[in-house]
């Protein structure tokens, strides 16, 4: 079995705002689950699951057909994001960096490349978007679109480049105002249906099945549940980086989902700031948005620099903070965004097999932990054929689709690797 002679990079981080990309988080540097839990809710209070949340919304009766999907929904997402926060939590390491050990060291850099170009489109998405509804509800002129979006771009990755404490602290400010705001609105929006009753005399469409609309449900943030990793590992304990993990994934971002879905029943509009502006709430609409957008676009970008830092064996995360929101500028600006999104979102598909096979090697493998230490083979072809083979089922096959994909992966790594653990010859 060749190894790589490539060098393994130890030495902790030359600057805090780095945040050790390449090395585990030490122990001094861990953080408790109030300080955790606001981060990842901030993280998971996405303007994009809203609109998820508004797609399914209208084609289920309200209870106990939408309700259960919701639930039932989040509950996957949520056990999925928390297993993986609880390994990063154990091993202090992220995504990227464990995939070395599934993927071989040189094919992790695939999983660095799928999961930092994902991460760097939707910033440009996000930039775009925030441009967009500003000119259509603050009534600034169009032709300052470009202004905004370079304005857009680099206001929001501040944070990402100063690190955890930054994006711990805006979150601590935006999740509680964020929250009371979506309380406010939808209570307008109970009282402008008239209450539960008319309600459930609501007709649904119809147009969806219930698998669709679980794959639509899971997969509003199922690509940043595989990179949940970036924070869990900064977690205490393995349990609080299970537990904070989990609720944010399962509660916050189910209670996006129900907004959307409630809207979207309500005023035939899943944009909760331009149903927001109906309520007269335009102006406190814009600030829920803009802090929204904030804190997620800042774990969105940062997310891309720990990909960028290890696909390149470099500390310098925030180099990649910078070069990223500057590539995602100039995919703005070329108005690529919106052919860009349905892209984004097909290529959600093929993410979660990649978390099915980081999460088979750790319990298969890795339980008591992972030696970067030890040099990997360049290719782990267990967890290279696992990946293309589940993503290939998740994307042909019916039902729904992310935990197909995830499911698949698991088992087809164990099955693999198990025939060629003994074949290292096969290992490159």
């Amino acid at each position: 079995m060749s190894k790589t002679t490539e060098p393994i990079v130890t030495e902790r981080s030359p600057q805090p705002n780095e945040d050790f990309p390449l090395t585990p988080v030490p122990v001094n540097s861990r953080k408790p689950i109030w300080s955790l839990a606001p981060l990842l809710i901030g993280f998971t209070l996405y303007s994009g699951t809203l609109f998820g949340g508004g797609l399914v919304g209208p084609n289920f009766r309200f209870f106990p057909d939408l309700i259960g999907l919701i639930v039932l929904g989040n509950l996957i997402l949520g056990l999925y994001a928390g297993g993986l926060g609880y390994i990063a939590a154990k091993t202090g390491l992220s995504t990227v960096l464990m995939s070395r050990c599934s993927f071989g060291e040189f094919g992790s850099r695939w999983v660095d490349f799928i999961l930092g170009f994902t991460q760097v489109g939707w910033y440009a998405w996000g930039s775009a978007l925030i441009a967009d509804l500003l000119i259509k509800l603050a009534g600034v002129p169009p032709s300052l679109n470009w202004l905004l979006v370079i304005i857009a771009t680099y206001l929001f990755c501040i944070t990402a480049y100063m690190g955890y404490q930054a994006m711990d602290w805006i979150s601590r400010l935006a999740v509680p105002a964020m929250i009371i705001l979506m309380i406010w609105s939808l209570s307008i929006a109970w009282g402008d249906i008239g209450g539960y009753t008319q309600l459930q005399a609501l007709q649904p469409a119809g147009k969806m099945g219930v698998g669709e609309a679980l794959t639509v449900i899971i997969s509003t943030f199922i690509s940043g549940g595989t990179q949940v990793t970036n924070w869990s590992r900064f977690a205490s304990s393995p349990n609080t980086g299970f537990w904070a993990t989990f609720l944010a994934f399962f509660l916050a971002n189910g209670f996006l989902i129900f907004s959307g879905a409630f809207c979207a029943l309500v005023y035939g509009n899943e944009d909760i700031v331009q149903v927001m502006a109906q309520q007269g709430l335009l102006f406190w609409g814009l600030v829920l948005f803009l802090l929204n957008m904030w804190t997620t676009q800042d774990n969105t970008i940062y997310a891309f620099s720990v990909a960028g830092a290890h696909m390149f064996r470099t500390s310098k995360r925030t180099l990649f903070v910078l070069g990223g929101a500057t590539f995602a500028l100039v995919l703005s600006l070329g108005g690529i965004y919106e052919a860009l999104v349905p892209y984004l979102v097909l290529l959600g598909t093929f993410i979660p097999p990649i978390g099915g096979v980081v999460m088979a090697d750790f319990w298969l493998y890795r339980k008591q932990g992972y030696d970067l230490e030890q040099r990997q083979p360049n290719f782990n072809w267990a967890g290279i054929i696992a990946y293309i083979l589940a993503s290939a089922i998740a994307y042909f096959t019916p039902g729904i689709k992310p935990i197909n994909g995830i499911v698949a992966a698991a088992l087809i790594y164990w099955l693999l690797s198990s025939i060629l653990k003994n074949n290292s010859e096969l290992q490159t």
